[in-house]
């Protein structure tokens, strides 16, 4: 997930506790046809995959973690990568099946692919909702051909749309992903690439500013010179022009950088954001159980050597202490729209409550129209929320080195 909640819906309160929630369920498909230069994710370019080595991997990864949270409600799946839409549609299947079998489905469980808008891929979606997934995330990141090979995307914007219509035929949920604050990009750029995408009628929208992440292409180019990224006003300008024209076409923003018609929010993504458990399977997963952190080896053969090795894929599993827990939670929990309820994350992390936050500075903020707090809750203001950095830094009372 990228970067920039404010515009607020009427969400209900999340249970307290950690059992009693939903588990989400996310599996990490590593392969890429080719790697994009702002892409810091896991994501590899391999000439052959072997599907059946990767399903009997990934199996066993979910029933390593499916042993050590069992009697769970599942709330939703997500494929991410890396490019889940290059799996075989079989494979997507098998896995939905076998953690049907670990798991009880919440009757409304959400199934969410990501995927890229080729004719190639698009071909397949009929095959992916036989399978069982129901919401699909498209990854078009522009509508400008030019904008989308500077952004080293495969697709054109003929085939975008062409895919995005596919979609929409088979899928109950759609999403798709902008980059913007692109470099030379103006206001009314924004404005016109925006209102188009608005118009195309999915219920959710992920709009992220581009960042330059350490180690892609992008940095080495803003390090030769080669490209300038967009100043901090400019970013903050368009971030307000993004925040009025969603409001305004019935997507508010509901995070920082998703926006969403009231209903269509990313059940899978809010779990994560509201600090709930969830198990990460395959290269490079991350997953949270209670108060234990997971990583999965990143690179594809080190992870089947493990699976091999050990019947699971981990590199990391570590305990996290109560402040690590409670920072965490604040920290995530604030990007919201619906904010975060001190009490929530006080019995979840064993940390006081009033150990959380800094009350002055909270006070102040209020004051200056950056933060609310009603009772237990509280929420950082659309007007804050472009300065959410500096206002975590100076509410959050749990030091950074606290966090091991």
């Amino acid at each position: 997930m990228h970067a920039h909640p404010g515009l607020g819906f009427a969400s209900p309160t999340p249970p307290a506790g950690g059992r009693g929630e939903a588990l989400a369920l996310y599996i990490h498909w590593p392969f890429c046809v080719s790697k994009c230069p702002y892409c810091d994710f896991n994501s590899h370019v391999r000439e052959g995959v072997d599907v059946a080595q990767w399903q009997a991997a990934l199996l066993a990864d979910m029933a390593y973690e499916a042993a050590l949270l069992p009697g769970r409600e599942l709330g939703s799946i997500f494929f991410g990568g890396g490019t889940p839409s290059l799996m075989p549609p079989e494979l997507v299947q098998a896995l939905i099946d076998q953690a049907s079998r670990h798991w009880r489905f919440a009757g409304d469980i959400e199934i969410t692919l990501e995927a890229n808008p080729s004719s190639v891929e698009s071909a397949r979606f009929a095959d992916l909702a036989l399978a069982g997934v129901n919401r699909v995330s498209l990854g078009l990141q522009a509508l400008d051909d030019d904008v989308l090979s500077f952004l080293g995307r495969a697709h054109s914007v003929r085939e975008a749309l062409a895919a995005l219509d596919i979609a929409q035929d088979r899928f109950a949920r759609v999403s798709f992903d902008l980059i913007y604050a692109r470099p030379g990009q103006s206001l009314a750029d924004w404005e016109r690439e925006l209102t188009r995408a608005l118009g195309f009628g999915t219920g959710h929208l992920s709009l992220y500013q581009l960042t330059i992440e350490p180690g892609t292409r992008f940095e080495t180019l803003v390090r030769r010179g080669d490209l300038v990224p967009a100043d901090d006003d400019h970013c903050a300008d368009l971030f307000d022009l993004t925040r009025q024209l969603t409001e305004a076409a019935g997507l508010p923003a509901y995070e920082i950088s998703n926006h969403a018609r009231i209903g269509e929010q990313s059940r899978h993504n809010l779990t994560y954001w509201r600090y709930g458990d969830y198990a990460g399977i395959g290269p490079g997963a991350h997953g949270r159980r209670g108060s234990m952190a997971t990583e999965r080896h990143r690179k594809p053969e080190n992870y089947l050597s493990a699976i091999d090795r050990n019947g699971n894929g981990l590199s990391v599993e570590r305990p996290l202490d109560p402040e690590t827990q409670a920072m965490e939670a604040l920290l995530m929990g604030l990007r919201l729209a619906e904010g975060l309820n001190l009490d929530r994350v006080a019995q979840r992390s064993g940390v006081a409550q009033s150990a959380l936050i800094h009350d002055a500075a909270t006070d102040r903020l209020i004051r200056l129209g950056f933060v609310l707090r009603e009772g237990q809750r509280i929420t950082v203001t659309p007007q804050g929320m472009p300065l959410l950095d500096a206002i975590l830094a100076e509410v959050v009372a749990i030091e950074p080195a606290a966090v091991a």
